[in-house]
């Protein structure tokens, strides 16, 4: 076994010894400023795609999300259970496992991004019309898509990598490789989208490069630069152990991402009997409440490698004022964003639409959204907190009740109160998830915080 000292000592101090205000907003911040600059991108995006003043091209964007969302799930299956598992041998002085883990992470997701690709292209057509893909937005969701699928390896190992650098406590190298990624989209849209007049199409590729860039810094960062992690084809081990302890905690997340993947099915399908009017106000709605939303996730997703060691390393104290804080934190900024963007809700959806009927319903699905987002992000934090203990049962429980249970309560509120009850379903949905956290959590800390 190697030594505490031989790790990257700058990495493991924030993880270890940093004073916890000062440890969580260096995990944190970083992540925070990369959400923020894909929000810039998506925002970006959005108004170009905008620029070209069809409706159905921007609906297109949001029936198409189920697939993006497929390939993080990927991701997430491997990133967050190779991830949390290398916090907690850092924690427990294993390093000789931990350039085992990170290789075998990195080739499993671009295997399975190759699978991907070979099972989704030649089944395209029956995919499409499975996320609802119909009439004039057919033809635009089905080139958005296409690049994507072609792009599944790259986007799937820059999600499952990103969550390896931030393993260790590298949250600026983490933030460098998303930073490149989005920056290299911002500069691609405009030219593929007008000046190779690619229009859709060219949105999808652009983002399809910017994942790849960062798959390539991710690649640099812990080959060359982390001495605690490696990508190298010698390290990749793969054994039923290591697979288990991924499998474990990443399935809560593959799931998690997996039923949103049926949320938007679900979603898509009913919003289009409303009309496409409904889906590109949900577009818009959900590009600007990921403002708060991207908040709450820098804290519950920034937060993870700090539990992870803490509670590997069994420093009970360190651990509860990590969670403290981080709760206090993210319910502030998010409550103070969410009432800035409820305040300015018209004003906001009119920048991004001139269609009456766009914005009059962006608006209430964006204050229906406003609502469901302290609820969503304390149940992404009681989620995050249970994958780094290491507990795959509760975990899971919560990704598979925060997916099942919205399922019910769209089809009661379609039933009941049209498409007001579909807007409002994920706030309901959302609410009822953080009360089963809640009491998961009550029922961990007196189990299992005993040490």
């Amino acid at each position: 076994m190697e030594n505490m000292e031989n790790m990257d000592q700058k990495s493991i101090y924030y993880l270890e010894k940093a004073p916890v205000t000062k440890a969580i907003m260096h995990m944190v911040l970083p992540m925070m400023l990369s959400f923020i600059a894909t929000l810039i991108y998506n925002i970006t995006d959005a108004f170009f795609i905008g620029k070209l003043e069809n409706t159905e091209m921007m609906a297109a964007v949001t029936i198409a999300l189920p697939f993006s969302v497929l390939l993080m799930a990927f991701g997430h299956l491997f990133g967050v259970g190779a991830g949390t598992y290398v916090s907690r041998l850092l924690g427990e002085s294993k390093i000789n496992k931990t350039k085992i883990v990170c290789a075998v992470n990195f080739w499993s997701s671009i295997i399975t991004g190759v699978i991907v690709m070979a099972l989704c292209l030649p089944l395209l057509s029956v995919l499409l019309q499975l996320v609802g893909a119909r009439g004039d937005a057919l033809p635009y969701t089905r080139d958005y898509v296409l690049m994507f699928m072609i792009g599944a390896p790259f986007v799937i190992a820059n999600i499952s990598l990103e969550e390896m650098v931030r393993a260790e406590g590298a949250s600026t190298a983490s933030f460098v490789g998303m930073l490149s990624g989005v920056i290299a989209n911002m500069i691609l849209d405009p030219i593929f989208i007008f000046s190779l007049h690619l229009d859709i199409m060219g949105a999808a590729l652009a983002s399809v490069i910017g994942n790849a860039i960062s798959v390539v810094w991710y690649m640099y960062y812990l080959q060359k630069r982390s001495s605690v992690q490696s990508i190298t084809i010698n390290n990749f081990k793969p054994s039923k152990e290591l697979y288990q302890n991924i499998f474990k905690i990443g399935t809560s997340a593959f799931l998690l991402d997996s039923f949103m993947v049926i949320t938007c099915l679900l979603f898509n399908n009913y919003a289009t009997i409303y009309g496409n009017s409904v889906v590109a106000g949900f577009g818009i709605s959900q590009r600007l409440v990921q403002i708060a939303d991207f908040i709450s996730m820098s804290f519950s997703m920034g937060a993870v490698p700090l539990i992870a060691f803490a509670y590997a390393a069994k420093k009970k104290d360190r651990l509860m004022e990590i969670i403290q804080k981080t709760t206090f934190f993210m319910v502030s900024i998010t409550l103070i964003l969410s009432v800035f963007l409820f305040i300015w809700r018209f004003q906001i959806v009119g920048i991004f639409s001139i269609d009456a009927k766009v914005i009059a319903i962006g608006q209430t699905i964006l204050v229906a959204q406003l609502c469901s987002t302290i609820f969503a992000g304390l149940s992404a934090l009681f989620t995050s907190m249970f994958q780094a203990f290491g507990v795959g049962m509760q975990s899971t429980m919560m990704s598979v009740i925060r997916g099942l249970i919205f399922i019910p309560i769209l089809i009661l509120g379609n039933i009941l109160f049209a498409v007001q009850g579909v807007i409002w379903a994920m706030t309901i949905s959302e609410a009822f998830t953080c009360i089963v956290g809640l009491v998961l959590w009550l029922g961990i800390r007196k189990k299992d915080l005993s040490f």
